[in-house]
């Protein structure tokens, strides 16, 4: 996953409204605190060790200010606009709300508390009120307007005009065009918006802790290997439950250790615990928010001219509209809904023939899936993790190919402060050994951070600006007891690969402007990248270098490592199902219309997934409604088919490097001069298309999820 700048311009929260009046005879704001001036550190790197959380309310009121005067000076500047007074100017402002909003959002995802949260709740819609000021600002947007309609006679480069172009579109996109009465309405629906999504996340991370799986036997947790039974124990304690064992969750429907217990009715209740976290009443139940959510969303989108929320956000994805996404999904179901067929054929066969007794239910997949994988390639999750050592496949894998395609080296750097002693932080050198940026890695699961993984950034690069790409990786990975090694799955593994790509994303960007730098680009292309880069998890050259025994630092036995790639494409009908039934449940939510009723969450899901054709009773969305962070929190509404369709693009370039040579410094250099380091400075299909040759095809991504023959 992966968390856009959150700069002063477009950071998507907020609020206080602020009325459009002159403010140009207002008394300069002299801000002050750790945020007033830039970091002295390396990369202007956060003051974590100067920053306390009762920092960030007084540093946000005082950015805002102090950029609400910026905003006003330039919109009303007497000079005619050029773009270096109205678009250069508006890109350099904000330099303190940079400050704070990107270091504020960076620890609350990943750390937060109750101070942390109340001042969330706070500045969340006096941050959307604020982006209403700025674009809707009737004599800014005529500046902005002015250069637009004479843009081909400015005599601005390519990445100026492109700039230019964004702008002009993200006025006119936040309702600069409307009348006032209607901007009005807009300033309310936004601010309301902000609160209700803050609010939902509060709500999902509280519900998440309290849904934890809670045992008194120990015997509940037969077949989980002594670390996580050790961990489990751990937890309780943190949590003050004296002879207990707590199994936290994370934000999926399925849950990790559910491959492991051998108790029926104990994978049941934590299968349960999942299923209904944020739908059990009281003050955690996030239904009444989510349709609150969902009908404003389609009446924003109305006043703004669209038929709907999915409409109105995907006027500027490569997949373009809502029928597009759906086109796109219905080429994928046909062979899905065969392979899931198949595979839970299969595995019901399996099960009935080891005692299973009835008809599996989605708490008993995960545990005869591992059974079946195990039977059929002589392959388990415990047999691999010994293979798969964080810090080994952090440094041994996933920096190993970020130098061997790209020349990259790194320097731990334990001088540079952080906001939780489980973070890591790296510098990092280009090909020639000059500075690139900074990287900080926080692996572990906390009850106080937000389920899943990303990626984003501490500071952007811009030349601009003057600054270099500052860049966060966050994870949810089991932590493990004290002096005991941390091992994982070959899944993490692949976020960690994941993860990684949308870093290089951020570190290879080479753009003098922030509006368009790095991973500033598309929910349907910023995923491809990442993606793409989990592919080098099981390059032979790569893995042999990261997957050796913990204790011996012997490598993976060949045959070992072949049966994980034999068997890359077992279960793929749950894999890839669960993925596309979410999908399309964000897209129905988001296809709602201003005149369709309040919906009622439980049913309107049901109905939703029905009409998928897919088999969601067997196979659960990835997410539902009520734990769905990506979409009502994180920015994805409308967009989480991008995954798939970014795996489409992915897939493409996989197979074009495989074509050239695979892992090699010329190829590695090819994708960073075309891709990685291109940001938003051009169209996406243009950038695809002058990389792969042609337009995306989807056949290569359903031959690598073994729905079509001819895989890897």
């Amino acid at each position: 996953m992966h968390y856009g700048r959150l700069s002063a311009l477009l950071v998507a929260t907020t609020v206080m409204i602020m009325p459009v009046t002159s403010r140009a005879a207002e008394t300069p704001v002299v801000p002050s605190g750790p945020f007033a001036v830039e970091s002295t550190l390396p990369y202007h790197a956060p003051r974590f060790d100067l920053i306390h959380d009762t920092d960030y309310a007084p540093a946000f009121a005082q950015a805002i200010a102090q950029n609400h005067q910026e905003i006003e000076q330039i919109a009303n500047d007497p000079a005619a606009p050029t773009f270096e007074n109205t678009i250069g100017a508006m890109e350099r402002s904000g330099r303190m709300l940079d400050r704070v909003s990107q270091t504020f959002f960076g620890v609350v995802s990943a750390n937060t508390n109750d101070v942390l949260d109340k001042t969330q709740a706070k500045v969340g819609p006096e941050l959307t009120a604020h982006e209403d000021f700025i674009f809707l600002n009737p004599k800014l947007f005529a500046r902005v307007k002015g250069l637009y309609d004479q843009r081909d006679s400015l005599g601005l480069d390519a990445e100026q005009a492109q700039v230019l172009k964004l702008y002009y579109q993200k006025f006119v996109h936040a309702g600069a065009e409307l009348s006032a009465a209607d901007q009005k309405r807009l300033r309310k629906l936004n601010t309301q918006l902000s609160s209700l999504e803050t609010e939902f996340q509060q709500k999902l991370l509280a519900a998440t802790k309290a849904a934890a799986y809670v045992t008194g036997n120990v015997k509940d947790l037969a077949g989980l290997d002594p670390s996580a039974i050790q961990a489990a124990a751990d937890a309780a304690k943190e949590r003050g439950l004296s002879g207990k064992w707590v199994l936290p969750l994370q934000n999926t429907t399925q849950q990790p250790s559910l491959e492991s217990m051998s108790d029926r009715s104990a994978r049941e209740k934590l299968f349960e615990d999942s299923w209904t976290r944020a739908e059990r009443g009281g003050k955690n139940d996030t239904r009444a928010v989510i349709s609150t959510i969902a009908q404003l969303r389609a009446q924003k989108a109305a006043l703004l001219g669209y038929p709907t929320f999915a409409a109105y956000v995907l006027y500027d994805q490569m997949a373009e509209t809502p029928e597009g996404v759906q086109k796109f999904i219905a080429q994928i179901a046909p062979a899905l809904a065969a392979k899931e067929k198949e595979d839970t054929a299969e595995l019901q066969k399996y099960a009935d023939a080891n005692g299973a007794g009835d008809k599996i239910r989605p708490a008993d997949r995960p545990y005869y899936e591992e059974k079946l994988r195990k039977a059929k390639y002589d392959l388990s999750a415990d047999d691999l993790k010994p293979y798969f050592e964080l810090n080994t496949v952090l440094q041994d894998g996933v920096f190993y190919a970020a130098n061997r395609l790209y020349g990259l080296t790194f320097k731990r750097r334990n001088d540079i402060p952080v906001y939780n002693p489980d973070v890591m932080v790296f510098e990092v050198f280009d090909k020639d050994g000059s500075q690139l940026g900074l990287m900080y890695f926080d692996y572990f699961r906390r009850d106080n951070k937000n389920g899943g993984a990303w990626m984003s950034n501490f500071v952007g690069q811009s030349k601009a600006l003057g600054t270099k790409p500052v860049i966060y990786n966050v994870g949810n990975l089991p932590k493990p007891s004290a002096g005991q090694p941390a091992l994982i799955s070959f899944d993490d593994v692949t976020t960690m690969f994941h993860e990684f790509g949308h870093a290089l994303h951020g570190l290879f960007a080479d753009q003098t402007w922030p509006m368009v730098s790095g991973t500033n680009v598309a929910r349907d292309y910023v995923e491809f990248p990442s993606q793409f880069n989990e592919h080098w998890a099981l390059d032979p050259e790569v893995f042999a270098h990261y997957a050796k025994n913990y204790k011996t630092g012997e490598p993976m036995p060949k045959a070992m490592a072949e049966k994980i790639r034999t068997s890359a494409t077992f279960g793929q009908g749950y894999a890839l199902g669960e993925l596309v039934a979410s999908a399309a449940l964000d897209i129905d939510w988001h296809l709602l219309t201003s005149k369709d009723p309040r919906q009622n969450v439980d049913s309107f899901e049901a109905a939703a997934l029905k009409k998928t054709g897919l088999d969601t009773a067997d196979v659960p969305p990835r997410y539902r409604s009520s734990y769905f962070l990506h979409i009502w929190a994180n920015g994805y509404a409308s967009g989480y088919y991008a995954y798939l369709w970014t795996e489409m693009l992915d897939d493409d370039a996989w197979y074009w490097f495989r074509q050239h040579g695979g892992l090699t410094r010329e190829n590695g250099q090819r994708f960073r001069d075309m891709i990685l380091s291109r940001g938003h400075t051009q169209d996406y299909g243009a950038m695809f298309r002058a990389f792969y040759g042609k337009n995306p095809e989807i056949e290569p991504m359903l031959r690598h999820r073994g729905l079509l023959p001819g895989g890897d």
